[in-house]
């Protein structure tokens, strides 16, 4: 199954197990059973008998396979074969399952450990889905910490009976005991924060006794980690508040115009910034949702952002690089039918849609490469550009106008999309020259519209452009003095990630420059 190169990465993993594990495999007489037992073969025969391997499990799911430490209720299980973006995830579980210690905080390690009750979560994956290891990975390890947390993953386009009964049409998509818990992209932090009732609570408390600081910049993504970087080098008091940390490059598959770097993907450069972010010691407040800014009253003084969680943070200057989110149609329906067919992410969610019919809304560079992508996987695509012709690039039209199951409309407005109340089972597009309104029969729509700035808390504050972008000179700064902005959120053209590192540079040198221009307060002049 593993080739030998793999199969040697591997052996040196798995010399960091520190307890005998079970591999308990359900298999029947499919090729797929046949790959998995490969599979888990492979992985005994690198373990240095640390692994065995017992081929009598009960699961209904086949295949599937648990691995448990032996002798204890620890264990976490793959229903199907977890390769491409979930092979790490296996090796993870392994390791943790196995006693290699995680590298998480004592603090967090503590809080897992003490939840209480049974918790059995199942986690809907595609092995295509760049955001679902995130989820697989944080559960799993939870069911390493604590033997009452269950954790089986499944892949929804193997078991794509059961996904479509259970009208599971996103993922990752996350149960709990049987009821919904979540669904997207979720970190450790997210999912334990929606577990321990409290934690908010104590996050906002701590939040409340942090000092001023000289730099703080609200948003984690690309323009908020160089921010970050480039405040803390200057030895200044540096903080992230944000979100998410990474923003949406961790939506972000392929990246391969990221200069110096021939191809990465998005969490891997996300996981590289905030490693980066912290050899600084930057205090990073990661899912704080900023709702307010209340700027100094006078020159040099202190800026206030009051926090969802009703904390607030002060800052001697700003650095506002909130970035921007997924342009909704604004159709009936759209938010009806969100993840019940409607969809933003066809990398994620585009195999729960094998064989099917859907449209991509958009003809822009996303537009057309989803349509593309789709095209590979489902019966039919059908393209709805607004205007009258497509916007993306040339070599990327050719490619999609050769395909036979790709049909493509211009000049096409979405008025509504509809359901059967359970999942989309049409669309209705209008024809904007003629104005006749056509049904589309389909099953998923997958939406590429552009980006809308997250900007709705700073209006009436900071001034922004009609489209809500902050506007910001050729510093970075914002209309008020000791506010500056980077990024997607603003005004500069070009959203692209390297474009966002270097706009939040430059913000925050400006914001340094501004600092060591300000007079001398009477209380520095006491602690000097």
């Amino acid at each position: 199954m593993l080739d030998a190169n793999l199969k040697s990465q591997l052996q040196a993993y798995l010399e960091r197990v520190r307890l005998p594990v079970e591999l308990i495999a359900s298999l029947d007489a499919s090729q797929q059973s046949a790959e998995t037992a490969a599979l888990l073969e492979d992985i005994v025969s690198v373990s240095a008998g640390k692994i065995s391997l017992r081929k009598d499990g009960a699961d209904a799911r086949r295949p599937s396979f648990e691995i448990r430490r032996t002798g204890t209720d620890h264990s976490a299980t793959f229903a199907g074969l977890p390769m491409g973006h979930e092979f790490t995830s296996l090796v993870l579980a392994l390791l943790q399952i196995g006693g290699h210690p995680p590298k998480e905080t004592k603090e967090t390690l503590e809080q897992i450990a003490a939840l209480e009750g049974e918790l059995r979560f199942e986690t809907w994956f595609s092995l295509s889905c760049q955001n679902c290891p995130d989820v697989v990975q944080a559960l799993n390890l939870m069911a390493a910490v604590n033997p009452r947390v269950l954790h089986v993953a499944i892949d929804g386009a193997l078991f794509q009976k059961e996904a479509e009964d259970r009208q599971i049409m996103a993922v990752p998509a996350i149960f709990l005991n049987g009821k919904f818990f979540g669904s997207g992209r979720m970190n450790l932090e997210q999912i334990i924060a929606k577990l321990d009732t409290g934690a908010v609570a104590r996050a906002a408390e701590k939040i409340k006794t942090k000092e001023a600081f000289d730099v703080l910049v609200i948003g984690g993504g690309p323009a908020g980690a160089a921010a970050a970087i480039y405040a803390a080098r200057k030895g200044i008091r540096t903080g992230v508040a944000a979100e998410r940390f990474g923003g949406q490059v961790l939506d972000t598959l392929g990246i391969e115009n990221f200069i110096s770097v021939q191809h990465t993907e998005g969490p891997k450069l996300v996981a590289q910034l905030e490693q980066h972010v912290k050899e600084y010691g930057v205090d990073i407040m990661n899912l704080q949702n900023a709702v307010a800014l209340k700027p100094s009253a006078t020159p040099g003084g202190l800026h206030e952002i009051t926090l969802e969680n009703g904390a607030s943070l002060k800052a001697r200057t700003l650095v506002l690089s909130t970035g921007a989110r997924w342009r909704q149609m604004n159709a009936p329906g759209e938010d009806e039918y969100r993840n019940r067919g409607v969809a933003y992410c066809p990398h994620c969610d585009g195999p729960l849609f094998k064989g099917k019919r859907v449209a991509v809304i958009g003809g822009g560079n996303s537009g057309v490469e989803a349509a593309i992508d789709l095209a590979a996987i489902v019966a039919h695509v059908t393209l709805i550009e607004f205007d009258k012709t497509l916007r993306a690039d040339a070599v990327l039209q050719n490619k999609l106008r050769s395909l036979k199951n790709v049909s493509i409309i211009t000049s096409g407005q979405t008025t509504e999309v509809h359901g059967d109340g359970a999942k989309v089972v049409a669309l209705s597009v209008k024809d904007r020259d003629s104005g006749e309104i056509h049904r589309l029969d389909l099953e998923g729509v997958f939406v590429q519209i552009g980006l809308v700035p997250n900007t709705e808390w700073l209006k009436g504050v900071v001034e922004l452009s009609p489209r809500g972008e902050i506007e910001v000179d050729a510093r970075g700064e914002t209309s008020i003095p000791g506010v500056f902005a980077a990024g997607d959120a603003t005004t500069v053209p070009y959203k692209q990630i390297i474009i966002a590192m270097g706009e939040g540079s430059k913000a925050a040198l400006s914001a340094f420059d501004h600092l060591i221009r300000q007079p001398v307060v009477e209380s520095e002049k006491q602690a000097a």
